[in-house]
Formats: structure tokens, C-alpha cells, sequence
């Protein structure tokens, strides 16, 4: 997994830089098919923002939060990312509609 974190008139502190690598391992405990994970923070006048843009195979996922402060803000950006990267999951592996009826049709 490629991590890309930036900040839009922001420093990105090494503390700020785990906190996120810290939370975004919770995405791939249940996810491992991750290929590249895009994080923006940034920060206008008294609204502290956290984007992130995750590639996985077959599909992008954006996800944004918004929040007064940055920690916060993280926290709600990674619980909206887990349940997209979840969703993403099942969509996946639950076989369609169609063809388990096409199978049921020819035994």
C-alpha cells in the first residue's frame, strides 16, 4: 500500500503522519487489496478538513471530513473510509442476484 499524506496550508508533523498510517491500518485489517491511499489535510480559517482517495482494484473510494479539529476530524474520515472500504467488500464477494438464480434454474 503506497501512502501519500500532504497539507493544504498545513505542516504535516511526523505526529500527525502516524496518527493517520495508526488509523489507516484499520482499513487494511479488512481490506488487504489496497493499492494506492491519497491523504489531503488542510485547513480554512476555523474548519479543519481530512480527504482521502483510496485505489483498490476495480474501483476508486473518496471520502471527506470535516471537523474543528484535525485528530477529529481523522477519526471521522477513517469511520466513513471503513464502512466504503466494507460495503466495497461485500458488493464483491456476494455472488449477483441473477446468476444464483441461473444456477438454482439448471439443477
Amino acid at each position: 500500500m503506497n501512502l501519500n499524506v500532504t497539507g493544504h496550508h498545513l505542516e504535516v508533523t511526523p505526529a500527525i503522519r502516524d496518527y493517520v498510517t495508526d488509523k489507516l491500518g484499520r482499513v487494511t485489517r479488512h481490506f488487504d487489496h489496497v493499492i494506492d491511499v491519497n491523504v489531503i489535510l488542510s485547513v480554512e480559517k476555523l474548519a479543519q478538513k481530512a480527504e482521502v482517495n483510496v485505489h483498490v482494484s476495480g474501483k476508486d473510494i473518496f471520502v471527506k471530513s470535516e471537523d474543528a479539529d484535525m485528530y477529529a476530524a481523522i477519526d471521522s474520515l477513517v469511520d466513513k473510509l471503513d464502512r466504503q472500504i466494507l460495503k466495497h467488500k461485500e458488493m464483491n464477494s456476494t455472488p449477483h442476484r441473477g446468476a444464483s438464480a441461473k444456477h438454482q434454474a439448471i439443477e
